[in-house]
């Protein structure tokens, strides 16, 4: 049994695999605020919890010693396909989002960057509820991996 777990943890050693750790932000954002334009949305929500999480205070303006500007975060509805009798069958879910990082003086941190993500959800006339439940659950899971994308990217693009 002990041979057996030794050797599953060497072959997960070797292959590069490492559980996540705390993102290792810029010093300077210990204290950050927040510019959205729409401060209650998913994404805003799960971005702000990914910060917390990994030991950053989300605070006013005033007492931040960086900002992290979100100038885009849309999401957009638009038909994917269209089936035989002129009927929609597909639509697509595009998230975008565009931020950058700075100090509060304005020095840049982690410039300018764009995030897209795209789902395409299959829709069923018959089924309406199925499909308005299936969009809630995309928007959300696109919220929750653009918000991660950005944790990263703040943790690794650094200026």
């Amino acid at each position: 049994m002990r041979t057996g777990l030794l050797l599953c943890a060497l072959l997960l050693s070797a292959c590069g695999f490492q559980l996540q750790t705390n993102a290792q932000l810029p010093p300077q954002a210990d204290r950050v605020h927040i510019e959205i334009a729409d401060p209650y949305s998913e994404f805003t929500r799960r971005l702000t919890t990914l910060l917390e999480q990994n030991g950053v205070q989300i605070v006013p303006a005033a007492e931040a010693h960086a900002v992290l500007k979100v100038p885009v975060n849309t999401v957009i509805k638009d038909i994917a396909s269209i089936g035989d009798s002129a009927r929609v069958r597909e639509f697509r879910l595009t998230h975008r989002v565009r931020f950058s990082l700075s100090t509060a003086q304005g020095e840049l941190l982690v410039p300018e960057q764009n995030l897209r993500l795209s789902r395409v959800i299959s829709f069923d006339e018959n089924d309406i509820l199925a499909v308005t439940r299936e969009e809630e659950y995309l928007r959300s899971e696109l919220a929750d991996t653009l918000a991660r994308q950005v944790l990263r990217r703040l943790s690794t693009e650094s200026v």
